[in-house]
């Protein structure tokens, strides 16, 4: 019988030590490793089915035969766009995001929604009752005889319910919760959540079944658990959105088998997550009557454009060292921007509290929003309005130069659609054919756009 051996492990990056140490020298944390037993390679094979597998054969890679895998479709077209068009077979992805973000109710509408094509879904709850599930349920719609239930946490239970009831879509929910007893540590620990998602991810390889798990978060907003877990999965699927507003955003951090570009929108109702098909014409609603402060940037998404309003506040420092704050807007591009203004336009900011917001909770990060940034924070330095059918779509460089973005006629046409009269753009290059009713106004540098926008 093989001899268990032993070692440390560091629960924030997974690093692994023969001895115990006081700070891990990968990630520089201290007293975070613990001790785990590592299972001889024989009982992790029979463990996780590899013993099981087709040992693969040597060839030339020219003699390797390409289709098209045939997606799942999750009868969600929202997570078909981000995942790229539905699962693969076999395909293991990984959910995470906040607490009460709407992770479980995500994943419990996929289920039914498959569900009720006929095929047979198994959902793993290690969180919730089975009649927490059902309550959650018949909130979301149809619940098809074919998605089973299954409360358990215990991972050769849930493969021994895997082999038998061969389900077309497995959900586990989630992966801390699972717990392997051979296995040292609690559920949530650094070994149980790999090993445990190692066996599951076996199984799904072997039969060519989708795998979905929904994973915790840090407090820092990464995904709990060891960094090799987000290495052994196809595609980590991050699910934001403030709390305080309606809307969820479905983002790809990895995808094997897709973009990690696109992104998928939700609103939050009662009765569920609702895919949000026009976002631009959602989000551009809200506006109120035209104040100082506030630009349209036409950004893109994937293959996909959204007009969002861009809100600055630009007032008088209170304090000493004058605030600097940006909501769904990166910080230091935001310092950038200013010292654009300041350096090439000549706008005196240094002693201005200067707040930025991307109305809606959205979190876009498009090099395109620089120039409704500019146009915003010049619209509240001077208390002048914009005209609410102005957009903008430029990036601007560290000379102060208007650069080109790319997608120019895809933003241009949802411009015209949601009725824009004037879009200002680069100045660089020959712009493409404006849609009737749309007047493009180039600008070559900074210190034109106040000109031209007042």
């Amino acid at each position: 019988m093989a001899k268990t051996k032993k070692r440390f492990v560091c629960s924030e990056c997974g690093h692994a030590y023969p001895q115990w140490v006081g700070q891990c020298n990968n990630c520089k944390a201290w007293n975070t490793l613990s001790e785990e037993s590592v299972a001889p390679v024989s009982q992790r094979a029979a463990r996780t089915g590899l013993a099981q597998l087709r040992t693969p054969q040597v060839r030339p890679l020219v003699d390797v035969s390409v289709s098209e895998l045939p997606r799942l479709d999750m009868g969600d077209k929202e997570l078909n766009r981000v995942l790229g068009g539905g699962s693969v077979p076999g395909g293991v992805v990984l959910l995470g995001g906040e607490p009460g973000i709407g992770k479980s109710t995500l994943m419990l509408q996929v289920a039914l929604a498959v569900g009720n094509t006929g095929a047979k879904v198994l959902y793993v709850s290690g969180e919730e009752s089975a009649e927490q599930v059902r309550m959650r349920a018949n909130r979301l719609g149809n619940i098809a005889p074919g998605v089973l239930i299954f409360p358990q946490t215990q991972v050769p239970a849930v493969l021994d319910a895997l082999r038998s009831e061969q389900p077309a879509l497995v959900v586990v929910d989630s992966v801390q919760t699972l717990d392997l007893p051979d296995q040292d540590g609690v559920p949530g620990s650094v070994g149980q959540i790999r090993e445990s998602s190692a066996a599951l991810t076996a199984w799904a390889k072997s039969t060519g079944v989708p795998l979905f798990m929904v994973g915790h978060i840090t407090k820092e907003g990464s995904l709990a658990g060891p960094k090799v877990l987000e290495h052994m999965v196809d595609v980590v699927l991050q699910f934001e959105g403030d709390r305080n507003h309606a809307y969820r955003m479905l983002r790809a951090a990895k995808n094997r088998f897709g973009t990690t570009a696109e992104l998928g929108i939700y609103e939050m109702a009662g009765d569920g997550l609702s895919a949000v098909d026009h976002p631009s014409e959602v989000l551009l609603g809200e506006r109120g009557d035209a104040s100082s402060g506030s630009a349209v940037a036409v950004s893109l998404q994937g293959v996909r454009p959204l007009l969002v309003e861009i809100q600055a506040l630009v007032s008088t420092a209170v304090y000493g060292t004058p605030q600097r704050s940006g909501t769904g807007f990166d910080l230091r591009r935001l310092n950038m921007l200013l010292a654009v203004l300041e350096k090439r336009c000549g706008f005196k900011l240094a002693q201005f509290d200067v707040f930025l917001n991307l109305a809606g909770g959205l979190k876009i990060q498009d090099p395109a929003n620089d120039l409704a940034v500019v146009a915003a924070i010049l619209s509240s330095s001077l208390d002048l309005p914009l005209d609410n059918r102005t957009c903008f779509a430029g990036e601007v460089g560290l000379n102060g130069e208007i650069r080109p973005v790319a997608r120019l006629e895809q933003r241009m046409a949802e411009a015209s659609r949601l009725g824009m009269e004037r879009m200002l753009i680069s100045g660089h290059g020959k712009p493409p054919k404006s849609p009737k009713g749309l007047k493009v106004v180039p600008v070559k540098r900074v210190n034109e756009v106040q000109r031209v926008i007042f």
